[in-house]
């Protein structure tokens, strides 16, 4: 199964809330991590990193705390993901320097690197505007949300 690491998925949530409240020139890992009620001490070094990763601005004093770097269009969440947890691969055979003992006789290998590329073009693709976007629109009434926000994956 493919799924996030919990870090990937705060910086994720912090950063669409970042995209949510735009008014607000910075906000806290605290004011962050009570919105979704996660621990604000792990969402703090998720922040840190993505702050010097330059996906983030810090702003020290008392009104303090996180920014996005740039526009919330301009980040997409393979940026967050990867500035997270590194490089994204479904399998550890498709990408790196060390070889397969099964490489010869491997059916899978292409395959699945096009899946991996797939799915790394999709999350490039989807933008934190994005994210905050389909929040916005699943909050209103059925009959007025456009048909936004869906992600169709198909797969080679």
């Amino acid at each position: 199964m493919l799924k996030l690491t919990k870090k990937a998925d705060y910086g994720l949530m912090a950063l669409k809330y970042l995209a949510e409240h735009p008014e607000t020139p910075a906000l806290s890992a605290k004011d962050i991590a009570d919105a979704y009620g996660i621990p604000a001490q792990l969402l703090a070094k998720v922040l840190q990193r993505l702050t010097k990763t330059g996906l983030l601005k810090s702003h020290a004093g008392m009104n303090g705390g996180y920014a996005l770097a740039r526009e919330a269009s301009r980040i997409s969440a393979y940026e967050v993901i990867h500035s997270i947890d590194g490089p994204f691969f479904i399998t550890s055979c498709t990408k790196g320097a060390h070889g397969c003992d099964l490489t010869p006789s491997c059916t899978i290998k292409e395959p699945l690197a096009r899946v991996n590329d797939t799915i790394a073009g999709v999350l490039k693709s989807i933008s934190i505007h994005d994210l905050a976007e389909s929040e916005a629109q699943s909050a209103k009434p059925a009959a007025q949300a456009p048909n936004q926000g869906l992600v169709t994956l198909t797969l080679p």
